[in-house]
């Protein structure tokens, strides 16, 4: 394997020359467009040492650069050889509009089609089209032919996923998605996203890091028959059973000869999330493309009963698991003893461990104190982890994968004294936090438009968060689940019921502190208003674990918001205090005490 990036850098010009290429692009992404990458596909990684989640490095015959977003400005300088590659930003520096100022007319930009979204690759080409630049989808990624020693993808074997737990078999979502790919007038559809066709088979693995999934393709026609492409050797022996009538499995590899032998049909794919290799394959095997959503997105987001009882029943093992945590963590600073990040999360996670539900976190656990909390996708693994210091703040995102459901929860916690100012702020996310999850809505109504509840208190004194306020979440499945979502610039996806999501205001003050208070909550009918002139939604809450009264300025708060508060910490009492006992009980008492 080469010893350094300069002599990577050298062998993949070695390859672009080969190729006749005078630009090859690396996204952040491999062939399945997921959020987590498996060891085996960080291309990106071996190219420049980068290890972030989002970024972009590009090749020329003489120079490099590399594209971050601002959740990596340090980092990128940490890890990246800046004599080997220039610096750049992923929003303020357009990747295609950069190599079209770089690049002399006539010049052939090269990519791997795989790590790029259909919808991606026709804007790049026109764009280059126009300017008199080639766009070339190779035969070979140059990194994947010079990648010595690649890691292999896991060998776990594929788990058959309870139909009792996923509250239908295989045969009944096979035939509702095939009516939908019916309806969108196509003959078949390209199942791509790693969580849908898990979902639709019953199925979970172990192939990517904190999402429960195997590696692979489907298609699915619109009779609800399935062609499943992943590594057959890791199938039980009663796998076919499991599926039920109408699965077919081939290896992986079979792929490209399957699409180009679908002929004239209509494939229902969709170009913002499936790669664009897969598409323009199909295309020149004879098929007609269908532009539109993956059809099992809305399904898989909207839980049924079975699915809701899942979420339900694990939110409380893990809400006694992190109070466990929250109460360890106020007698360690009792005690005077200031732990690093790292140890906070790997304390955590020993609270989780005991569950025989339980198998991984459901991302990397952000353990962040002081000013490292002001980074709100901080990862105390990328240096050093700090220690607590009295009298600051530490927040802590985690989440985990349990059998039966997937959790996700955010608290922010005083270590010792804090200012009025942080109190201040602690109390206005408190109370957007309290405004959405109060929230009533009719039917048809978008996380979009909901955003400003969660956003109201603060910009009522001049501040705001650059992040969103929700996500959806799955059922043992991906702990960012689209499409619904809470943001300022969110979609036109309405809310459900049956959809997961998270309520997660924050506020950051770049090298003070950081808050954010996170909870997962469920739509639900709103039973309250059964008069209403319009079906009316509601959320309710899924997380069930103390938010730390010390940082609230009751003050700043309305009866209604102090009431809230003090139900839900009853509930919180009420719900996991079976499971303590001793003196974490007595901390989760006094935690819950009424303010």
């Amino acid at each position: 394997m080469p010893a350094t990036i300069a002599d990577r850098l050298s062998l993949i010009r070695q390859s672009m020359s080969e190729q006749a290429v005078d630009a090859f692009i690396i996204p952040r992404a491999d062939e399945y467009l997921g959020e987590y990458v498996p060891e085996k596909n960080e291309r990106l990684l071996w190219a420049t040492n980068f290890t972030g989640s989002a970024g972009m490095a590009i090749v020329l015959a003489d120079t490099a650069a590399i594209f971050t977003d601002g959740r990596y400005t340090v980092q990128v300088r940490q890890q990246v050889d800046g004599e080997l590659f220039q610096y750049l930003s992923l929003v303020d520096d357009p990747q295609v509009e950069w190599l079209i100022d770089t690049l002399p007319s006539g010049s052939t930009v090269g990519i791997d089609a795989r790590l790029h979204t259909l919808a991606w690759y026709k804007q790049a080409k026109s764009k280059f089209d126009q300017a008199g630049i080639k766009l070339k989808s190779v035969a070979g990624n140059p990194i994947d032919q010079h990648w010595q020693n690649r890691p292999n993808l896991p060998q776990t074997p594929i788990t058959l996923f309870s139909h009792e737990s996923a509250g239908a078999d295989s045969v009944q979502k096979r035939k509702q998605i095939g009516e939908l790919v019916a309806k969108a007038g196509a003959d078949a559809a390209l199942i791509s996203a790693l969580d849908s066709f898990c979902w639709l088979l019953n199925l979970r693995g172990s192939d990517v890091p904190r999402l429960p999934v195997l590696l692979g393709n489907a298609i699915l026609s619109a009779n609800g028959d399935m062609t499943l492409f992943t590594d057959t050797s890791k199938l039980p022996a009663n796998a076919l059973e499991h599926v039920g009538a109408g699965v077919s499995v081939k290896d992986e590899s079979e792929l490209e000869q399957a699409l180009l032998n679908l002929g004239d049909i209509k494939l229902l794919a969709d170009p913002n999330t499936a790669n664009a290799w897969s598409q323009l394959t199909a295309e020149q095997g004879g098929a007609s493309l269908v532009a539109g959503a993956d059809p099992v997105a809305i399904p898989k987001a909207q839980k049924n009963s079975a699915e809701l009882a899942g979420m339900y029943a694990s939110h409380v093992r893990d809400g006694a698991a992190v109070s466990k945590f929250l109460a360890w963590l106020d007698n360690q600073v009792a005690q005077g003893n200031m732990h690093d990040e790292g140890k906070l999360a790997d304390q955590l996670e020993s609270y989780r461990l005991p569950d025989p539900l339980y198998r991984e976190p459901s991302f990397d656990t952000i353990s962040a104190t002081g000013a490292n909390a002001a980074m709100c996708h901080y990862n105390h693994n990328n240096g050093t982890p700090a220690t607590m210091t009295p009298n600051s703040i530490y927040l802590v995102d985690s989440g985990a994968q349990y059998l039966d459901g997937t959790t996700d929860v955010t608290r922010t916690i005083a270590i010792g004294e804090v200012t009025p100012e942080q109190k201040q702020m602690f109390t206005l996310v408190l109370k957007g936090h309290i405004s959405l999850d109060l929230a009533r809505f009719p039917k048809g109504t978008t996380g979009q438009q909901l955003d400003a509840f969660a956003r109201q208190h603060l910009w009522q004194y001049g501040f705001d968060y650059d992040h969103g306020t929700g996500h959806g979440v799955g059922h043992f499945l991906s702990v960012h689940e689209g499409p619904q979502r809470v943001a300022k610039n969110a979609n036109n996806v309405p809310l459900l019921p049956g959809m997961v999501i998270s309520n997660e205001p924050g506020y950051y003050r770049e090298d003070g502190f950081g808050i954010r208070i996170e909870n997962l909550v469920a739509v639900r009918p709103c039973e309250a208003l059964n008069g209403s002139e319009r079906e009316t939604y509601e959320f309710d809450a899924l997380t069930l674990i103390p938010i730390d009264t010390r940082l609230v300025d009751k003050s700043l708060m309305t009866a209604t918001e102090i009431n809230w508060l003090n139900d839900y910490h009853a509930k919180v009492q009420q719900t996991i205090s079976p499971l303590l006992s001793g003196d974490e009980l007595a901390w989760l008492t006094q935690a819950t005490r009424a303010i």
